[in-house]
């Protein structure tokens, strides 16, 4: 079958799959994921991966584990992170309150514009960038995560693939939070969890003779309680240690034209393009979030303001500034697929909650095996991935059609108190997860894990490498094992191949390189 084959295939799973009222629920799942997204990104304190995680164990209770219910899950989910991530931009631009954290550098320009009553045409360029740059990043993952894939399957055999694995994690170690060394605990801690009554021999390791450790810990308790839970815990004893703000965050009076200058659209486009550019090449780097490519497409901008000599300058209000920070943000979406189909390495914590409903569902798994073009029998997981694509590109419709209208209209989310929200999302949280797993035993592992993610963010370690290694850490080890047998077990396998090699070799020196930078931020 050719390629144009698998393209109709794709867009008939999603049109001729299951159905709610007669609607294909990919498509409507797809627009309801987006609309919470615009709502939890509007809120701030909650975020689209808080969402993501919570609709999870629901949505596969709904749906069911059949195959069929794998696009509708995704396409929810896939809603939910689009949607998120253009509505952090309202708070940010109204109230001056970002409502996730790469929306912060919107806030330096956005506010602005709001205290000069221009509080409308902050928010359609923020739409416009962020529409812009969202599509962008999808037709790049389109068009380069089989290209990626089909490499990987030509030239990397399982010594290859296990030393690229060891590449993605140290890379993502070294790339996330303040510390390289806390990165590497981060990591150490996740590989040590999913070791925990797991691996090739009959006898469950690490388990202490206990029955509930015997078969190791639940992928979506250890994943919800670290990420979800733990971040509940801080930001509730945040809000006991901050004291309370006298009254409600007012908007600014609407003074001046709120919709778009002639110009507007010629003037921003420069700046929407290079960071369209910095947010995908970025995103599809495993472990680098759309926070750093905010920041990135921020700087970048900048400087090219100063080189135009343009007034207002960046931070005092300027359009740029906005359109500089929504584009790089939102082509972060699409981008950090790539590794995730193409390699099945999550790249950030939307990612990974995607990559748990893949695992959960079946029937498609996440690499690169998946982009295998068949000529005799039709390959199933190469039409869900197109049928992926399908659903990507219909909510990158949505943006563009009802995106901007929706988020100029919930902006009096942003006024949600947090001590209000919280509790609600805790119960929650603990619901899906018995939902998913009606046993009280997984709810106390939750929380258990929900204090370990609590504890390392009071110490300053991301959370993130620790969920990327878990998910990993049995795929890491199963491919090793395969690697050594298919070596004749061969210890040394990892360095008699150049390709493994050279890979290992990097992964070590993206370690030293990582420590000295961060040890000397001068140099």
């Amino acid at each position: 079958m050719e390629v144009v084959d698998y393209i109709g295939l794709g867009i008939l799973a999603v049109i001729q799959g299951p159905t709610i009222l007669g609607i294909p629920a990919t498509l409507l799942m797809t627009l309801f994921g987006f609309l919470l997204g615009i709502l939890v990104g509007a809120t701030p304190g909650l975020a689209g991966p808080m969402a993501m995680a919570i609709s999870l164990p629901i949505l596969i209770s709904v749906f069911g584990y059949t195959p069929d219910a794998l696009l509708p899950v995704l396409g929810f989910l896939i809603g939910v992170m689009k949607g998120a991530t253009i509505g952090g931009a309202v708070p940010a631009i109204l109230f001056n309150t970002p409502g996730t954290p790469d929306a912060y550098m919107t806030t330096l320009d956005g506010y602005p514009m709001t205290q000069r009553g221009e509080a409308g045409r902050a928010l359609r360029i923020a739409h416009l960038s962020s529409a812009s740059g969202d599509t962008v990043s999808d037709i790049v993952l389109i068009l380069a995560a089989p290209f990626l894939a089909v490499m990987v399957e030509h030239y990397l055999d399982l010594p290859e693939k296990t030393a690229l694995l060891i590449l993605s994690l140290a890379f993502i170690a070294a790339v996330i939070g303040n510390s390289v060394g806390k990165g590497l605990i981060s990591l150490g801690l996740g590989l040590f969890a999913v070791s925990i009554g797991t691996g090739g021999d009959f006898y469950p390791r690490l388990s202490l003779g206990a029955p509930s450790l015997a078969s190791g810990f639940s992928v979506t308790s250890v994943v919800l309680g670290v990420l979800i839970l733990g971040e509940i815990f801080k930001s509730l004893e945040d809000l006991r240690m901050t004291k309370p703000k006298d009254g409600a965050t007012i908007l600014a009076p609407l003074e001046g034209s709120q919709r778009m200058h002639r110009g507007d659209i010629g003037r921003i486009a420069p700046f929407v393009g290079r960071s369209a550019i910095i947010g995908t090449v970025v995103g599809a780097l495993p472990g680098v979030g759309s926070t750093l490519a905010a920041t990135v497409g921020y700087a970048s901008g900048r400087r090219l303001h100063a080189r135009q000599g343009r007034t207002p300058s960046f931070g005092q209000g300027a359009p740029e500034g906005i359109a500089s920070t929504e584009a790089a943000n939102s082509s972060v979406s699409g981008a950090n697929l790539i590794p995730v189909l193409s390699l099945g390495i999550p790249g950030n914590a939307a990612a990974v909650f995607l990559i748990l409903a893949m695992d959960s569902i079946g029937g498609f798994n996440p690499g690169p095996s998946v982009f295998r073009f068949t000529t005799d029998a039709v390959n199933p997981e190469l039409v869900i991935a197109f049928g992926l694509f399908t659903t990507m590109m219909f909510a990158n419709l949505l943006n563009w059609t009802i995106g901007g209208a929706f988020m100029r209209v919930i902006r009096f989310l942003a006024r949600a108190p947090k001590e209000a929200l919280l509790p609600v999302v805790f119960l929650l949280t603990v619901t899906s997860i018995y939902v998913g797993n009606p046993k009280l035993t997984e709810i106390g592992i939750a929380v258990g894990f929900g204090v370990l993610g609590y504890l390392m963010r009071r110490l300053d370690i991301s959370p993130l490498p620790f969920v990327i290694a878990f998910i990993l850490g049995s795929r890491l080890e199963d491919t090793a094992r395969q690697a050594f047998d298919a070596t004749g077990a061969d210890p040394f396998f990892l360095f008699t191949s150049p390709i493994a090699l050279a890979f290992t070799l990097l992964a070590g020196v993206i370690i030293v390189l990582s420590l000295r930078s961060k040890r000397n931020p001068s140099s």
